[in-house]
C-alpha cells in the first residue's frame, strides 16, 4: 500500500510496482527450474569412417560440357549436337559407376534452362551417376 504525505483526498497518480516485481520473481524462479529440463540429449548414430574403401587410383578424365547462351553445346571444347551428346553419354553411361567419368556442366548465365534440363534428363536416362556443375568462368 502506498501512503501519501499530503492531506489532499485526490486519487494517487503513482503505480504500486510491488505486485509486478513479485510476479516477475516467481516467473524467474519457474524458468530457472524448468530450463535444465528442456535441454536433453538426442542420441544420433553417426556414420563411422570406413578405411576399407579406397578411391580409384586412376579416375577417368571428366567430360566437360559447356552450354552457351545461344543453346549450343561443346563437349570437351568440341561442338556437338544434342543427339550426338546423348549418344556420347550412352557410351559412358553403360559403364560401371566407378569407371564412369564425371559430367561437368558449365552453363552460361544467359542460357535457357530448357537446354540444361534436357541435358540433365538425357544424362539421367542413360544412367550417368556422376554429374557436377562448375562456373562458366572456370570452364575457359
Amino acid at each position: 500500500m502506498a501512503f501519501s504525505s499530503n492531506s489532499s483526498s485526490g486519487a494517487m497518480s503513482e503505480i504500486n510496482v510491488t505486485p509486478l516485481v513479485d510476479v516477475m520473481l516467481v516467473l524467474l524462479i519457474i524458468f530457472m527450474m524448468t530450463a535444465p529440463m528442456l535441454t536433453h540429449r538426442i542420441n544420433i548414430d553417426l556414420p563411422q569412417p570406413n578405411n576399407k574403401i579406397q578411391p580409384p587410383s586412376n579416375p577417368p578424365e571428366p567430360l566437360r560440357l559447356k552450354i552457351q547462351a545461344d543453346g549450343s553445346l561443346y563437349l570437351n571444347d568440341v561442338p556437338i549436337s544434342e543427339a550426338g551428346l546423348k549418344l556420347q553419354l550412352e557410351v559412358y553411361g553403360n559403364k560401371a559407376v566407378d569407371k564412369q567419368p564425371e559430367l561437368q556442366i558449365a552453363a552460361n548465365n544467359d542460357a535457357q534452362y530448357s537446354v540444361l534440363a534436357s541435358v540433365l534428363a538425357d544424362a539421367k536416362s542413360v544412367g550417368m551417376q556422376k554429374i557436377g556443375f562448375r562456373d562458366m568462368d572456370q570452364a575457359q
